[in-house]
């Protein structure tokens, strides 16, 4: 079989890679860059509980050692604080903030240590020809070539060259916001806490009053984040060094304390979604599927989510054909996820960032507009939660077992403490990502047992049997507890995480039904057969 071709080197188009080396798959990654970065502490991303565990799964590489884990948010209004949140020390929910550059760095680090991933650096795409079997495509460059694959996959970026020649459109809104950015080195009086600063009173009321986001780094160093007035008025050096002067002495004492201006720039916002992410065996990931992040860090977390949810999704097809539903479900579920988090930015930024008018005038209406805005912030609520899929076509049928626990069905499941079956207490993220099912009986009392003869005892021997005996290669695991699970409950959980179901015991055949639904139902040979020739 072919190795799947990934066109882009950026930090979605690597994480791909290595997960679908973690699944066996083999790949080649067409950079058009020479291989290396730049660094641009300015250029900054801010992962979720998830997306971080994730990367540090697949590259071995302690990111919060990299990162800041924020100690805390706040929220100001003029001189008002409107909310504060403190997270405990290490506290995985915490966001991380990152240089996008250290990032990309990890990940190349680790697809270099990696045999399954060629990189073809200088390699830029200018053709794809899809055929019965595969994929064909040319890249130019010092070695330009001919590659054949057995899917392609667009990680491009907004300008998206396979999104092009697979002449897919990518309607939305352009330059929906606009923020001076700058990355410098200061003492602060928020050690190691982000903040917003909306309306802050050295500012003249009206539009230019404006917002400053201060998130921090390691190393004293800050990036701070000025939403801009619409139009496109340049941001000239002078200009963004009286806005650093005046927010540094807004924050301290009058006076401007020593800084060190690391990095600048102007982040623009758009906001776009591809009609299609899947044109037979050419997929679209990250930018080059949508593009996202009003509130300045968002982007990158779900083209992260994307690649996680299409690598389980192509190593089934690579491996053993015939899972064009598995395949179809990646636009199904990352496009409505993206899609609501897009729709919910478009209605509610325009009132959180008005001026004036009735939101004024109603009691409560600004703390309730600073609450939106730092969820967020802190991926929570409308604006920042990661998408479910609730609605997913890989959803469970309803089961008469079915026990509600404190995770919805296609949400991600908590991170707890399981025992792996040769005794190991281990954490239940480190387990996804393997291409395997996962089945999690919660058993309290089970840390006591002697674990050398654990398989042995209860209920085990029977799960262990419908554990054996289910649709797709699958991994038992025993958690003392969970959020909201009763005792003997039975969780269902897939590859990238998501919850499928949770029953009430041993329940074999419900327990078959839902691992089937979840790797896409009873295959219909003929169907998949025409799908995979390219008869879509």
């Amino acid at each position: 079989m072919d190795p799947v071709i990934v066109v882009g080197a950026g930090p979605v188009g690597l994480t791909l890679a290595l997960a679908l080396a973690r699944q066996e798959v083999p790949s080649v990654v067409l950079d058009e860059g020479p291989g290396k970065d730049e660094p641009r502490p300015a250029r900054t991303v801010v992962l979720r509980e998830d997306t971080a565990a994730l990367l540090q799964r697949l590259t071995g590489v302690p990111l919060d050692g990299y990162g800041m884990r924020w100690a805390g948010w706040r929220s100001l209004r003029r001189k008002q604080v409107m909310s504060e949140v403190d997270f405990a020390e290490a506290d995985p929910a915490a966001p991380l903030h990152i240089a996008q550059h250290v990032v990309t760095a990890a990940l190349r680090t680790a697809v270099a240590d990696e045999p399954l991933v060629k990189m073809a650096v200088d390699s830029r795409l200018d053709a794809i020809e899809q055929d019965r079997s595969g994929i064909t495509a040319h890249s130019r460059g010092p070695k330009g070539t001919w590659w054949r694959g057995s899917y392609l996959i667009g990680c491009d970026g907004p300008r998206s060259t396979v999104r092009k020649l697979q002449d897919i459109r990518f309607p939305g809104r352009t330059a929906v916001e606009r923020h001076a950015v700058a990355a410098l080195r200061a003492e602060l009086p928020w050690e190691g806490r982000a903040l917003i600063h909306r309306t802050p009173p050295w500012r003249q009321s009206g539009p230019s009053a404006g917002e400053v986001t201060a998130r921090p780094l390691p190393d004293g160093v800050w990036r701070l984040d000025w939403l801009l007035p619409p139009g496109k008025d340049l941001v000239t050096p002078e200009t963004l060094v009286a806005r650093i002067r005046e927010t540094l002495a807004g924050w301290t004492d009058g006076t401007t304390p020593p800084y060190d201006l690391l990095d600048t720039g102007v982040h623009t916002v758009h906001h776009r979604l591809a009609r299609r992410w899947r044109a037979g065996r050419v997929l679209l990931a990250g930018d080059a599927a949508h593009l996202l992040g009003a509130l300045g860090t968002q982007g990158l977390d779900e083209g992260l989510r994307d690649a996680d949810n299409l690598a389980w999704k192509l190593a089934p097809a690579w491996h053993h054909g015939h899972h064009e539903a598995l395949l179809d479900s990646y636009q199904a579920e990352r496009r409505a996820a993206v899609s609501a988090r897009l729709r919910a930015a478009d209605q509610l930024l325009p009132v959180l960032r008005g001026a004036g008018g009735l939101r004024q005038m109603v009691p409560g209406a600004a703390r309730g507009h600073d609450a939106l805005l730092s969820d967020g912030h802190l991926g929570r609520g409308a604006l920042g939660a990661p998408g479910t899929y609730t609605d997913s076509p890989l959803a469970a049928p309803p089961l008469d077992g079915r026990v509600p626990v404190g995770t919805v069905p296609g949400a991600q499941v908590t991170d707890v403490r399981v025992t792996a079956e040769d005794g190991s207490f281990v954490r239940l993220r480190d387990r996804l990502g393997r291409g395997t099912l996962l089945v999690v009986l919660i058993a309290p009392g089970t840390g006591v047992w002697d674990r050398k003869h654990w398989m042995s005892a209860g209920v085990m021997p029977r799960l262990a049997a419908a554990v054996t005996a289910l649709p797709h290669p699958a991994e038992l695991l025993v958690a003392e507890e969970y959020p909201g699970a009763p005792a003997h409950s039975v969780l269902l959980v897939r590859p990238d995480g998501h919850l499928v179901t949770a029953l009430s015991g041993v329940r074999p055949a419900d327990l078959y039904s839902a691992a089937e639904a979840a790797v896409g139902g009873a295959v219909n040979e003929k169907e998949e057969a025409e799908a995979a020739s390219g008869a879509r």
